[in-house]
């Protein structure tokens, strides 16, 4: 965290509220909070556009924990915002670290709380997700053209690897390309894309599927969350809320 400005509450007998900006020097008087910044006085809390300080625009930030029974693995499925408005999102857990984040419209309004389900980044590779599938060794390879690498093996594919997973290969995954077809023994892959690479014969080859299409939420002894918001008009957030339960391994 960089620098931030502290404000005591004599209500709360405590330090409850962090801002992004910092002034030369602040003073209450007749119910209202003034500030200098760049030898210019400022009063607070009179403008209709919200978090706007000195001239800069801020997003309002608030970060949590759910905790519940922390000694249990969980499985956190949704996340609910008892608020006017829709929040982006970003979230992670012990066992999902990156974990994933959320854009306000990905919120649905559900009668008075936005709503949404929980989801993996679409940039995070986690071989310990059942997400990630094994095929076996490669028996022989075709890289006449590296947009179509045709991988043989002598066992089944399997019907559940689809069109645009992604490949990888060796006993210390490498990235090998995105699958561009397949039939029972051989996957074609398209190793053009951003750092792909064609296999070597007898390497072992898995692939992971989208981890935002097969996400079925976050696991995890807690979730780490930070909401934010970005508008300039008065918004309330009054609590937030998460559907989980015990995850059996």
């Amino acid at each position: 965290m960089g620098a931030v400005t502290l404000t005591y509450s004599e209500t709360s007998k405590g330090w409850p509220s962090f801002y992004s900006f910092i002034p030369e020097k602040m003073v209450g008087m007749n119910n209202y909070l003034y500030s200098f910044k760049g030898g210019k006085l400022y009063r607070h809390n009179t403008n209709t556009v919200r978090n706007n300080y000195y001239g800069v625009q801020y997003n309002s930030t608030i970060s949590s924990i759910f905790n519940t029974k922390p000694l249990e693995v969980k499985l956190f499925k949704t996340i609910y915002l008892e608020s006017d408005a829709a929040w982006a999102a970003t979230y992670n857990s012990d066992m999902h670290n990156p974990g994933g984040s959320l854009l306000s419209s990905y919120f649905v309004q559900k009668e008075t709380d936005w709503f949404s389900f929980l989801r993996a980044d679409e940039n995070t590779v986690n071989f310990n997700l059942r997400s990630a599938n094994g095929i076996g060794d490669v028996v022989s390879i075709d890289s006449t053209d590296l947009a179509a690498v045709v991988l043989s093996f002598d066992v089944e594919v399997g019907s559940i690897i689809s069109d645009r997973d992604t490949v990888y290969f060796g006993n210390t995954p490498t990235l090998g390309g995105s699958v561009a077809a397949h039939t029972a023994n051989t996957v074609t892959i398209d190793t053009t894309i951003a750092g792909g690479a064609v296999p070597t014969v007898g390497s072992f080859i898995c692939y992971i599927k989208n981890s935002v299409a097969e996400s079925h939420g976050v696991r995890g002894h807690y979730l780490e969350f930070t909401l934010t918001n970005s508008d300039t008009t008065p918004t309330e957030l009054f609590a937030v809320k998460s559907s989980m339960f015990k995850s059996y391994p």
